[in-house]
């Protein structure tokens, strides 16, 4: 009887990702990370164990067979790799770069269990790089339904649904409210994080599958949800996301130099101002900057602050790094460039100059309780532990919540006293024909949620469709 062959032995680290050095990074609005090369990429794919039981692919909120594709990569069949993701996710490229994988995907990796886990999103964005430079493939597509559907907002879940619907058959018109698509993705996320010619190219490709894209059309002003279905479109989606931005309502903000992250980051982002004068769109950040929260858009802000020439830039966070929503490897990123966290401590007001520009911002420390309703301890002020913070900026990165004009033009459409839109399990909203998904749903989540949320409203939408008379 012949023995059999003992396993090869798992490399239990993963393979690094090459980044820029800190200190070069830290002046320029470059990708950060440079992603895989293909010998890297081998390597990282031959950890894989292929599991007959993948605990992965429940971890996808999107569904990618990731096994699948991964031992197509480990055979250096490139081609049929990003094809098979591309199955399931139209937007490879971004996913790989700015989805949570160690939350999702990565957290069930039996491999994790030994050592660290496969990276999955990276040899997702080494697939999706390797096909963007050699030209998109262009799969069939189903005959067509005569069915018309609209979606609303060019973000990540209204650009999910645009691609799901057309490669089943559907007429799919994407109305945007901003000059370019993206939502998020272009104006909430740095070029260093995620370059905007990847979000073009993605968008590029939903476009060539036949999505017809309409920018600059706010729904709610340019037509309304109503006037829509009355013209013609047999159904519709809604992924306007969350672009509102949340202030804290604290004496002295209204006075100069304090600054929404939504606004900071759409000025940097989507206007250039990263590139002034070359761009014209200046924006003011002075030498001591201070960024209140602790999610990836206050270090987003943050590293952009440095980058536009601030000296020191703080982020005060009023629970520990341990409750820190942002993702770690933001945090390390933001750590390695020398910016500077302050945990357990939150602004009670804002002093302003003769001039009406901040110049200090008063703080109070703070101590944890019980846990409240997002499951995080809950901070509580110590009386008497007041003290101040020079700084000549401030950005307010504290979260968003969904802007009101569809739901103040939509008669009949149920939402919470939120804001946002009241959906059933596939993101059927309370009237015929209109579906929902995102952070309009949700409120302000992450990009790869909101296109999980996308594929199961296209799922139903389709079913729809396809009984309506």
């Amino acid at each position: 009887m012949a023995e059999s062959k003992p396993r090869p032995k798992i490399r239990k680290e993963a393979v690094p990702m090459p980044k820029q050095q800190p200190k070069v990074r830290a002046k320029n609005f470059n990708e950060v990370a440079l992603g895989y090369t293909e010998e890297q990429a081998l390597e990282e794919a031959n950890r894989c164990l292929q599991c007959v039981k993948p605990q992965c692919v429940p971890g996808c909120p999107v569904e990618i067979s990731i096994p699948i594709f991964i031992k197509l990569l480990k055979e250096k069949k490139f081609a049929e790799a990003i094809a098979e993701i591309k199955n399931k996710n139209a937007l490879p490229a971004i996913c790989g770069r700015v989805c949570p994988q160690e939350e999702q995907c990565q957290q069930c990796c039996v491999v994790g269990k030994i050592g660290e886990p496969i990276n999955i999103g990276r040899l997702e964005r080494f697939l999706a790089d390797w096909e963007r430079e050699r030209g998109f493939m262009i799969p069939e597509k189903a005959p067509p339904t005569g069915k018309k559907m609209a979606v609303v907002g060019a973000g990540p879940a209204g650009l999910t649904v645009a691609a799901e619907l057309v490669k089943l058959g559907h007429e799919v018109t994407m109305f945007e409210a901003l000059h370019l698509p993206g939502g998020v993705l272009v104006y909430g996320i740095p070029e260093f994080r995620l370059p905007k010619s990847i979000v073009r190219a993605e968008v590029d490709y939903i476009e060539k599958l036949g999505v017809k894209l309409c920018p600059g059309r706010l729904i709610g002003r340019t037509y309304t949800i109503p006037e829509l279905l009355k013209n013609g479109i047999d159904a519709v989606f809604i992924g306007s996301g969350a672009g509102l931005p949340q202030f804290m309502g604290l004496p002295g903000e209204n006075v100069g130099g304090i600054y929404s992250a939504n606004e900071f980051l759409s000025r940097v982002n989507l206007m250039k101002a990263y590139a002034f004068p070359e761009y014209d769109t200046p924006i003011r950040v002075g030498k001591h900057v201070v960024v209140i929260g602790g999610g990836n858009v206050a270090m987003d802000s943050a590293r952009s602050a440095l980058r536009l020439g601030a000296e020191e830039v703080c982020i005060v966070y009023r629970r520990s790094r341990e409750e820190l929503p942002a993702r770690k490897e933001e945090v390390e990123n933001a750590e390695e460039e020398g910016i500077v966290c302050k945990f357990l401590a939150a602004p009670l007001r804002f002093i302003g100059d003769e001039k009406g520009w901040v110049k200090a911002m008063e703080c109070i420390y703070m101590e944890l309780g019980q846990p409240d309703q997002s499951g995080r301890r809950r901070p509580i002020p110590i009386k008497g532990s007041e003290f101040t913070m020079d700084t000549d900026t401030v950005i307010v990165a504290i979260g968003r919540t969904p802007n009101p004009i569809i739901q103040r033009t939509t008669e009949g459409l149920a939402v919470t006293k939120w804001g946002t839109i009241v959906v059933d399990e596939n993101g059927k909203t309370s009237l015929e024909g209109v579906y929902a998904g995102g952070d309009i749903v949700t409120g302000e989540a992450t990009v790869i949620s909101a296109m999980g949320a996308g594929k199961k409203a296209a799922r139903a939408i389709h079913e729809y469709l396809m009984n309506k008379k």
